[in-house]
């Protein structure tokens, strides 16, 4: 028969555990100023059409191919930072460099609304 019983106040008593207070450890995730995030890089893509294509149609490509888009031309490009569609614009040529000229920033509602 074994003994239970349990060890009195001085003989190896397990002491409470205390944890410091959260506010105490660290800034909360509010208290975090944005302009950490300010020179972050993001991906920034332009979409000037898309379109289908087989695998074959694909190997057929080469120097002087035409690859027609769905998307007819004057209509605006679209702009992508990360995943998501952000603007609208158009191209331009300057210095004979292409660019673009954003015509229109798309809202989240916008956005959302477009996705659905």
């Amino acid at each position: 028969m074994t003994d239970t019983t349990l060890p009195s106040s001085g003989e190896n008593a397990a002491a409470p555990a205390s944890y410091p207070e959260l506010a105490s450890v660290g800034a909360m995730p509010s208290e975090v100023s944005l302009s950490m995030l300010l020179d972050l890089p993001l991906p920034v893509s332009i979409e000037l059409g898309r379109t289908r294509m087989t695998v074959q149609e694909i190997l057929r490509l080469g120097r002087g191919s035409v690859v027609q888009l769905e998307r007819m031309a004057g209509e605006p490009i679209d702009i992508y930072v990360g995943d998501r569609r952000f603007a609208e614009g158009e191209v331009v040529v300057i210095n004979e460099h292409f660019g673009i000229r954003v015509t229109r920033i798309i809202s989240p509602i916008t956005a959302a609304e477009i996705a659905s």
